[in-house]
């Protein structure tokens, strides 16, 4: 079994990431080891939490391995502008959504194309990316553009403007920052099924208190080892935007998981993080105050002081 180094609480610093590592052990050593959807398989537990405090700066980078911040700021971007095709990821070098419409594609043709080849033509050709690189309307079209259809008479409806949950939750942030619905929800039933992937991280709810902006997660489904460190990334990523656009300051995110699991082919990832132990405050500056929430480029973004330990690679389960 892996284990943590042997360090007492009370020689430990208190450094958030070990509430990530402890998950990480608790999850490998004790969880239920089950049959899962992509048929790798998993050991799972349910109902979990991490807390931080996003004061002065603070962002919850894991340290223990590299995490590509920009590739995660860059995607949760790509969620603001409500698009739902791969190409423009591809063409800034994101690479962590190739693999779901590649497998439609294959099993669509028949053509065993390499990823990284598919990957070329949706950069290449516009066509192409049209007809393959599509996701469905995952994340960020439910975000921006939740469907609505009004009755037009005699039992049929017709599409209406979309709901753009993001701008709805700025203006209450800024004009009822008491309301309890401040919340931005990605899981739309009724279109799950055209959804490459259904979300994840399904639901942020905020909660503004003595002049600081709090975030609650809950993601219904959890890869601890390649999805969990992008998530609370990107939690903290949409705080600080939104408190920067309602004239807050960052306060605490805190994540809830339900089905968080470990899939058993990340073994060698799970026994070398668990082997190392955190260090560094990594924080994020943000370089300008755009007119809107939907106005940040990648490059408003800096983050000082991570200097993490070695990347570890591990497959993503499909």
């Amino acid at each position: 079994m892996a284990t943590a180094p042997n360090l007492s609480a009370a020689s430990r610093q208190p450094h958030w990431e070990w509430q990530y590592l402890d998950l990480m052990r608790q999850i490998w050593e004790h969880g239920d080891e089950r049959v899962d959807r992509t048929g790798v398989g998993t050991r799972s537990v349910f109902g979990t939490q991490i807390r931080f405090d996003l004061a002065g700066g603070a962002m919850p980078l894991v340290t223990t391995k590299r995490i590509y911040w920009k590739t995660a700021a860059r995607e949760f971007l790509w969620f603001l502008t409500g698009e739902t095709n791969i190409r423009p990821l591809v063409l800034q070098g994101v690479k962590i959504w190739n693999e779901w419409p590649h497998a439609n594609y294959v099993k669509a043709t028949g053509d065993a194309i390499s990823v990284e080849v598919f990957a070329e033509r949706i950069a290449e050709d516009t066509d192409f990316a049209a007809q393959w690189g599509d996701l469905g309307p995952v994340y960020g079209k439910q975000w921006v553009d939740w469907p609505v259809y009004v009755p037009v008479g005699g039992g049929l409806y017709k599409r209406d403007t979309g709901i753009n949950q993001v701008a709805r939750v700025v203006d209450s942030l800024r004009h009822n920052p008491g309301s309890r619905r401040h919340i931005v929800e990605g899981w739309n039933v009724a279109e799950l099924d055209q959804m490459s992937l259904p979300p994840c991280h399904k639901t942020y709810q905020f909660h503004v208190g003595n002049g600081r902006l709090n975030c609650a997660l809950y993601q219904r489904s959890c890869d601890v080892a390649l999805g969990l460190p992008f998530n609370l990334f990107g939690a903290a990523l949409f705080t600080r935007m939104l408190a920067q656009q309602c004239d807050l300051e960052p306060g605490e995110l805190v994540w809830m998981g339900g089905d968080t699991h470990l899939y058993l082919n990340h073994a060698e990832l799970v026994e070398a993080q668990l082997a190392r132990v955190p260090a560094g405050q990594p924080v994020m500056s943000i370089a300008r105050r755009p007119d809107s929430i939907f106005g940040y480029t990648i490059d408003d973004f800096a983050v000082l002081d991570y200097a993490p330990q070695a990347h570890i690679s591990a497959p993503v389960a499909v």
